[in-house]
């Protein structure tokens, strides 16, 4: 009983502070706002100072991460809506989508390589620039930890997403559909909610380049997981 006490007492502390989170970003509107961001440093900072462990808080807020397929999933109706302007630029988006997943993949092994990462950790940075429950499909088939897979995610899409607004600001970009790349294939999650922000055809471009860039990913792992 007291277990199950606990799990329901983290579950609507990880609500109350999303909701607290959406609502302080609505008002700025800032990278350093964001209720990924936020919800995650006040959950992270509550679980060390009560001591409690990872599997203990995921107890109660297992089916957040359930929920990530679904969302994950219903990307695809704003897609659907705004089919004709995919298929007018898929030749462009499929190369984008080619030579990102490359270089993101490239830069994940440099990155382990250059501080000389155990197996482990390799397995688990690889795939961190795609959407989370892909890249922990993912991670998991490549032998490394899908949990500590979803942190890099997470820090890659907010990382990433920082670094897209800022750099909106400096580069001459304006045409959506290259605003939209930026953000899906660099920030994935959070660089849709953030492309959904400058428009909605970005944003549609943005969870197409994701969705497309996390299937990719997820092909490549399969096959050589299966060599």
């Amino acid at each position: 009983m007291h277990a199950l006490a606990e799990a329901a007492i983290w579950c609507l502390v990880t609500l109350a502070v999303y909701a607290g989170s959406r609502k302080l970003h609505q008002k700025f509107g800032r990278w350093w706002s964001s209720p990924l961001l936020l919800t995650w440093t006040v959950c992270g900072i509550a679980i060390v100072a009560t001591h409690t462990t990872y599997h203990e808080y995921l107890e109660g807020t297992h089916w957040m991460v359930w929920l990530l397929g679904p969302a994950t999933v219903a990307f695809a109706i704003p897609i659907h809506r705004h089919r004709e302007m995919v298929r007018r630029h898929w030749l462009l988006l499929a190369i984008g989508v080619s030579v990102g997943c490359i270089l993101a993949v490239s830069s994940s092994w440099l990155l382990a390589w250059g501080f000389g990462l155990s197996p482990q950790l390799r397995a688990s940075l690889l795939p961190r620039s795609i959407t989370t429950p892909l890249a922990m499909d993912a991670s998991s088939r490549l032998g490394g930890s899908p949990e500590l897979t979803a942190v890099f995610t997470a820090l890659t899409g907010l990382f990433g997403a920082a670094i897209g607004e800022n750099l909106l600001k400096i580069l001459p970009v304006t045409s959506s559909l290259a605003r939209g790349a930026l953000f899906g294939m660099g920030a994935h999650g959070a660089g849709v909610a953030k492309a959904t922000e400058l428009g909605q055809e970005e944003g549609v471009i943005a969870s197409l380049i994701m969705i497309l860039a996390g299937q990719l990913t997820v092909i490549v792992v399969a096959l050589i997981s299966s060599l």
